[in-house]
């Protein structure tokens, strides 16, 4: 069995910074345990599978992610790569629908020279998060959470973001949680770094899925719909955010560093 497969670094304007995914188009869904055996493989933060979906459906795709340890309920960066691989394949469609598994159905369009995601908007609710802030070791001003698994911990400013200091093992041992540690910024409207250690990625690079979470906060919090966001991790990477009702659309550029093939008996 060959598979083509594509690296796309996500929220990214060159190679080897934003958030790198492999995207591989399947003809059907295999066993869930050679899924999760590829992208265990790639070792990436995720792997896009996409599917055609079915005449009668209301997307194009369906779109699953793994991890190298699970399946996830949303991700954003390896949204807008399948995004990129469907339409820079296709230069004479404008925009892609995938139907997920527990997201619903997720819209890339292009933009500019890049293209703009439409996902859920997860508004998070304060919540104490003791285990959470001493895991993260940091001060936190507020902690918020959202039942997806996301835990937002707002901290005093950018330096703090930069400077926590996170024991992977504590954060591991909490179960499947994505942690945000965020805060206005100075290098844009709002910074973040994100740590997912149970999912086996200490630190991930660039995480849509937790813009999808921050934006309704920080919406609020500027007074304003449309801001800018950078993730301060060691690629970098930078969103534009906009709060459009129930939807949060980000936006993004993208670039394909590796095509290959997936050789399995």
């Amino acid at each position: 069995m060959r598979i083509p497969f594509a690296q796309i670094d996500a929220f990214a304007d060159a190679p080897f910074v934003g958030n790198p995914a492999a995207v591989l188009p399947l003809s059907a869904w295999p066993d869930d345990t050679l899924l999760q055996a590829i992208a265990s493989e790639n070792n990436l933060s995720e792997t896009a599978f996409i599917v055609p979906a079915s005449a009668n459906d209301a997307a194009d795709f369906e779109l699953r992610w793994f991890t190298p340890a699970a399946e996830v309920a949303l991700c954003g960066h390896a949204t807008l790569a399948s995004g990129h691989f469907v339409l820079s394949s296709d230069t004479t469609i404008d925009r892609v629908r995938f139907a997920t598994r527990q997201a619903g159905v997720l819209e890339v369009a292009r933009r500019g020279t890049g293209y703009e995601m439409a996902l859920p908007a997860w508004r998070p609710q304060p919540k104490p998060l003791e285990a959470i802030v001493a895991a993260l070791g940091v001060e936190a001003v507020e902690t918020l959470w959202h039942d997806k698994g996301y835990a937002l911990v707002i901290v005093a400013d950018e330096a703090a973001v930069r400077a926590a200091a996170p024991d992977g093992r504590a954060i591991k041992a909490l179960g499947p949680i994505v942690h945000i540690v965020a805060a206005r910024g100075e290098s844009a409207d709002i910074v973040s770094r994100v740590f997912t250690d149970f999912y086996d990625i200490p630190e991930d690079p660039v995480t849509g899925s937790a813009h999808a979470v921050m934006a309704p906060y920080w919406a609020d919090v500027l007074g304003r719909d449309t801001f800018s966001a950078f993730q301060a991790s060691a690629r970098g990477g930078r969103i534009g955010c906009r709060v459009a009702g129930d939807r949060i659309l980000l936006t993004g550029e993208c670039v394909t560093v590796i095509e290959g093939t997936y050789l399995l008996p």
